[in-house]
């Protein structure tokens, strides 16, 4: 793996959208849930810690996110960096 530094950077940050999505579940008890891509992609896990993180206690089915993909665990991307866009 390389990384990018100035104008590579740049290049590369500009061409990359930032994903947005729906909810389509959160379960609070169970601290997790599940956001559906705009773009038809598979779906995006999000924990607790995450909502929490972006400084809210819940997210409601069918509100519009921002979001950022990172690492989870079993393979699977999850959402962090939240943001809500309705």
């Amino acid at each position: 793996m390389y990384r990018l530094y100035g104008s590579d950077w740049a290049k590369n940050w500009k061409g990359t959208s930032i994903p947005t999505g729906t909810v389509k579940w959160f379960k609070v008890v169970q601290r997790y849930g599940s956001i559906a891509p705009d773009d038809g992609s598979r779906d995006a896990f999000v924990h607790i810690s995450s909502v929490e993180r972006a400084g809210f206690t819940e997210l409601r089915e069918g509100q519009k996110v921002e979001y950022k993909l990172v690492p989870g665990r079993n393979g699977r991307k999850a959402a962090d960096n939240l943001k809500l866009l309705d």
